[in-house]
């Protein structure tokens, strides 16, 4: 579901303080002392590496599809030397026919994957031809852990489709109330037009409400419809696909066999996918052209953009993840960006594996810390950089996101968080960047911090080339920005806590810190 219209949902039915949104561009590159703005100090951070040799680096893009074809990104995306264009045949011998700008996990001969399920709806209809038709007395003694894991399963996964299904239902009303307003104002939504119409009932009040509050926060009136639009298809989608087994779906596009974690070889070429707009976004902030008039500028210089995707709308599956992982290790990418997560993991073992694979080549991955307003130490979402048996990754960065201006509202009120599972904090609300069709749109989300640190972390991997992906994340654990006060902890209505009290490093990521840090030594 879309991340406006959820908090369009929060506010018709909880009600929040609003204030106008608007776009800064490139702020994430601003810095804390210089500009009074809580960015990445990345634009001092050039200024002292001006004339230092850099080299060329690859950053893996795993995400639900890019439009490489973009007037901002173009130049900056990865080409395989060793395939033949659209020549049908796998000229490098790595398993993938036509890989020319990376791969497609989510694809085959008849088509794309778009939608999928939950994983929490996947487990259930796994598991429902076993169980769904038996009590505790009928199942086997060796059977009855995995019963009651079902059982638990089962319930949780009524209890979500039952909320989605009532969310849909305050999604028709709401939708209801924009076709009456624009009926009564020549078929255009307004300000002037909402605050004109007078409500039927009492519930619809609450709606009017609602709305006129959504359309100030999000600025134009056409784009929160649209964003209203897109978000009714989203959950509609949900609850669709999750009373689906989409194994079978699954199985007919793709090709493969959706519960072989081991399996490796299939998908298609077509990175782009059917929707590329989270993707493009995330690529945008990393690795845009810089100061070429255009748009913005991607936080990362000398940086090629491999595409991998493997992230449909609905929960990744656990072998695509493991498979683009290792897609991405094996084409040399230096660093990994990945803007997902979910909080199933059935296949774990083999993402495990592959995260390994990647710290035993010297790539650093970096992960979205999740926009739940949930702390980490306590429900932990995945992938995650410890393994079944305890061995946490040394190449791996979990980041939360954090708003352009100090107090206590310094963090993005959806950012996960935690003392022991979140390392750091990034720019991540009303992240101007790249979208289809040579677009710019602003994006909030740990899905907008994940690559900005990865930016910041390519700059540091092409300049400092010496230094291996955990130095890299030691250095910038080491550098960043510190803030002195109390905060407010997502999620909470009251509670604050110091940034040290709910993450890792106890901060911002700052290249220009990282850059002076380096340059001293």
């Amino acid at each position: 579901m879309s991340k406006y219209f959820l908090f369009a949902f929060f506010i018709l039915t909880v009600g929040v303080s609003a204030q106008e949104t608007k776009q800064y561009i490139n702020w994430q590159a601003q810095d804390p002392e210089t500009d009074k703005v809580f960015g990445t100090g990345m634009q001092k951070a050039y200024e002292l590496l001006q004339g230092r040799p850099a080299r060329e680096v690859i950053v893996a893009v795993i995400d639900g599809g890019t439009d490489i074809k973009h007037e901002d990104l173009q130049g900056n995306i990865w080409t395989n030397a060793g395939e033949i264009p659209d020549n049908g045949i796998d000229d490098d011998h790595n398993g993938y026919v036509d890989d020319i700008h990376g791969w497609n996990f989510l694809g085959g001969k008849n088509g794309n994957i778009a939608f999928e399920s939950t994983e929490l709806a996947r487990i259930y209809h796994r598991l429902y031809p076993f169980y769904g038709q038996l009590d505790s007395a009928q199942v086997p003694p060796s059977q009855l852990a995995e019963y009651r894991e079902f059982c638990k399963v089962r319930t949780k996964f009524m209890a979500e489709q039952t909320q989605s299904k009532q969310q849909l239902m305050v999604i028709a009303e709401l939708n209801n109330l924009i076709l009456k307003v624009k009926k009564e104002n020549n078929g255009v939504l307004s300000r002037r037009a909402v605050k004109k119409y007078k409500p039927e009932n009492d519930r619809e009040k609450a709606f009017k409400r609602g709305l006129k509050l959504a359309m100030l926060l999000s600025g134009k009136p056409a784009e929160l419809e649209k964003e209203i639009g897109e978000g009714t298809t989203q959950l509609q989608n949900l609850v669709k696909f999750n009373d689906l087994n989409t194994d079978s779906i699954r199985q007919a596009v793709v090709g493969d066999n959706p519960n072989n974690p081991s399996e490796r070889y299939y998908g298609n070429n077509d990175v782009i996918g059917p929707d590329a707009l989270h993707g493009t976004h995330v690529a945008g902030i990393i690795g845009a052209m810089r100061n070429n008039g255009k748009g913005m500028n991607g936080l990362a210089d000398h940086v090629k953009l491999m595409i991998v995707r493997a992230v449909p709308d609905g929960d990744e599956r656990d072998k695509d993840v493991a498979n683009a992982i290792r897609y991405a290790v094996d084409n040399h990418a230096s660093v990994i960006n990945m803007s997902f997560g979910k909080y199933y993991s059935p296949f774990k073992a083999v993402v495990d594996s592959a995260i390994k694979y990647a710290e035993d080549h010297d790539v650093l991955m970096i992960h979205a810390g999740g926009n739940e307003s949930k702390n980490k130490d306590v429900e932990e979402s995945y992938p995650v950089d410890e393994s079944a048996s305890g061995v946490t990754s040394g190449s791996w960065i979990e980041v939360g996101a954090n708003d352009r201006l100090k107090g206590k509202k310094l963090l993005g009120s959806f950012s996960n968080y935690g003392k022991k599972h979140l390392d750091l904090f990034a720019p991540g609300v009303d992240i101007y960047s790249t979208g289809p069709n040579n677009t710019y749109v602003s994006e909030s989300g740990t899905s907008m911090a994940a690559p900005v640190t990865t930016g910041v972390a390519a700059m540091i991997r092409s300049y400092f080339p010496e230094l291996k992906a955990s130095e890299v994340k030691e250095l910038l654990m080491k550098t960043v920005t510190k803030y002195p006060n109390k905060v407010s902890v997502p999620g909470t209505k009251k509670d604050t806590a110091y940034l040290s009290e709910i993450s890792v490093s106890g901060g911002i990521v700052n290249g220009y810190n990282a850059v002076r840090y380096l340059l001293k030594k």
